[in-house]
Formats: C-alpha cells, sequence, structure tokens
C-alpha cells in the first residue's frame, strides 16, 4: 500500500502554532503521519492537540484529497483464497475485496476492477468496453497515476433502445474522458430485425474499420450478468423477454457482452445471435488480457459457467462470491 500526499491545500483553520511550510494543521498532520511515520500520540504532543483529534485530522486529509491511498492488486492477488480460484479456473490473477452488507458492492467491485486495468494499461493500449453497471463504475471510477500516450478505448457491443443509466455507449465515453483516451463508439444497433440487415451493415466500410479496431483490443473489461426477472440483461433493451426466455428454456444461466451461455460456459446460439451487432464469444477469448468484474450471490451460477468457459484471463471479485465459487 502507498500513500500519496498532494499539494492540495486550503485556508487556515486550525489556530496553531505550525511551521510556516504549513498554515494549515490537517496538511501538517498528514505529511508527519504518512511520510515522516511519526505516531498518532506523537504527532498530538507535537502540535498541542488530543490524538482523537489527530484522527479526526487524517481522516479530514482522506476526504479531502490531501492524502491518496492506493492498494497495490498484488496484494489482493496474493490471499489463500485468490490463489485457490487462480488455480481452479485456470486464470493468470485474481483480486479479492472484503465482503461488506453495505449495498455498495457494484461500487467497490468497479473500484477493485478500475485498479486492476489502471496498472495494466500501457501507452498505445486499445482497451476494449462491454455494458453493465459494474463496467460502468470501473468506468466511473478508474484514474491513471500518470498520463498514458496513444489510448483508445472502443465499444464492443452494439447501442441499445432500452436503459441509457449503463449502456456500452455510455461505459465507453465514461472511460474514454477518465483516461484521455480515444473514444471510439460502434456505430450501430446492438440487434437489427434480420441477418441480411446485419450482413449488409457489416459490409459498410465505417463498420469494418470499427470491427478491425474492436478485434485488435489489447485488452477488454466486462461483467457477468444472471437472467433473473430484475437482471441487467432484462433492463438492457437488447432483446425482449420472450427472446430471453427462449434462452432461458435452452439453458441459459447467464450473459456476456450481450451473448448467453450455459451453465459449462458453452455459446448458446439462436436467432438473436444471428442478428445481434457485436464482439462473438469466441473473438472475446482472442483478446489477450480479459478483465472479469463481478460478485453477488445472484450470479454465481453465471460467474461460474464464465471462468469455467475460459472468457477471463483476470477475475475481480467479493469474499464471498469467491467462496461460493470454490464450493461449485
Amino acid at each position: 500500500m502507498s500513500e500519496m500526499i498532494s499539494e492540495k491545500s486550503q485556508a487556515p483553520d486550525r489556530s496553531l502554532n505550525l511551521p510556516t511550510e504549513f498554515d494549515d494543521a490537517v496538511v501538517w498532520a498528514a505529511w508527519l503521519y504518512y511520510a515522516d511515520q511519526l505516531t498518532q500520540s506523537e504527532i498530538a504532543k507535537r502540535l498541542g492537540v488530543s490524538r482523537a483529534t489527530i484522527v479526526n485530522y487524517l481522516q479530514e486529509a482522506r476526504e479531502r484529497g490531501i492524502v491518496s491511498i492506493r492498494i497495490s492488486s498484488e496484494a489482493n492477488g496474493r490471499t489463500t483464497l485468490a490463489r485457490k480460484l487462480t488455480e481452479k479456473y485456470g486464470l493468470d490473477g485474481v483480486f479479492i475485496i472484503p465482503s461488506l452488507d453495505d449495498g455498495h458492492l457494484v461500487d467497490r467491485l468497479g473500484e477493485a476492477g478500475a485498479r486492476v486495468l489502471a496498472e495494466q494499461i500501457k501507452p498505445g493500449d486499445t482497451i476494449g468496453v462491454a455494458w453493465g453497471r459494474t463496467v460502468l463504475a470501473v468506468a466511473d471510477l478508474i484514474s491513471l497515476p500518470q498520463p498514458i500516450e496513444n489510448l483508445t478505448v472502443v465499444q464492443v457491443t452494439g447501442s441499445s433502445t432500452g436503459s441509457p443509466d449503463f449502456s456500452a455507449e455510455l461505459c465507453t465515453s465514461v472511460m474514454s474522458s477518465r483516461i484521455k483516451a480515444r473514444c471510439v463508439n460502434l456505430l450501430a444497433p446492438a440487434v437489427l430485425t434480420t441477418r441480411e440487415l446485419k450482413e449488409m451493415l457489416l459490409d459498410e466500410p465505417v463498420l469494418k474499420k470499427q470491427f478491425e479496431l474492436i478485434h485488435s483490443t489489447d485488452r477488454i473489461v466486462f461483467g457477468v450478468g444472471d437472467i433473473g426477472v430484475k437482471s441487467t440483461v432484462r433492463a438492457s433493451g437488447i432483446a425482449s423477454q420472450e427472446d430471453i426466455d427462449e434462452y432461458v428454456r435452452h439453458g441459459a444461466v447467464g450473459v456476456i457482452i450481450g451473448r448467453f451461455i450455459d451453465a459449462a460456459g458453452r455459446p448458446l446460439l439462436g436467432d438473436l445471435d444471428d442478428r445481434m451487432v457485436g464482439l462473438a464469444l469466441e473473438e472475446l477469448q482472442q483478446v489477450p488480457s480479459r478483465i472479469c468484474v463481478a460478485g453477488g450471490k445472484t450470479k454465481i451460477t453465471a460467474i461460474h459457467a464464465t471462468l469455467i468457459g475460459g472468457y477471463a484471463t483476470h477475475f475481480v471479485t467479493d469474499i464471498a462470491t469467491g467462496e461460493a465459487l470454490l464450493g461449485k
């Protein structure tokens, strides 16, 4: 874990006899604690305040952005659970976060996924982005410790008419803005009315170039969806409820990048796939780095199918989900 103290400072709000370098007690306390590694009691004595006050100063330092704490993904990958999951599913890496009953699992997974992706990104990378609430959280929370040149973020599935809150075009746009990358949205609907129309559309030069870019992605971020009544796929607008129910009758347990899979991780192909615009599952498996960010008790079966299907190289999840997967 590393700590960084920024140069942010506000007008003095503490009437203490401080060195001229720092006229803000919060900044001074943060420096003494994180840089000089004094104890909270030692800092309290030096500043002439109680230890409880120092605790409050340090908390305020984090809230104001004076101190930024970064936890290396390597640390979260060294846990026993992470190692067992890596071995069970043949993954290149697993990042585990604690499970908390705070109702914010999506945001917490998004933050963890953002860290994993940020540590992988290299100059000149093309990053593929799927859709969903967790993917949007990754996009919204990612930050790079320093600028990286010549990055491209590309949308790997077509656009939908469903909820705009987690659409593929939004996820792509948000991530490209956050990391200051070129943004390439896929200029086509997620699903067309006929197979013939899809083939005609994909024959257009502009879409051919976009798919060339999609097929050259260096890494991709995607989530896993279940197929329950409140699932993201049912709110996405990529398919009718009848279409989804048909896939379920044929054994579908989950959805990744808009494609349905069965309990063994095999693709379930149907009429919808013939009309769908976007990366196919076999093409997903060709991407060098595939970061799957997913968790939650309703998704255990779908996540297990995704991992045994070989669609991920890196997996980000929480302890409860990880332990449930070990029992599968």
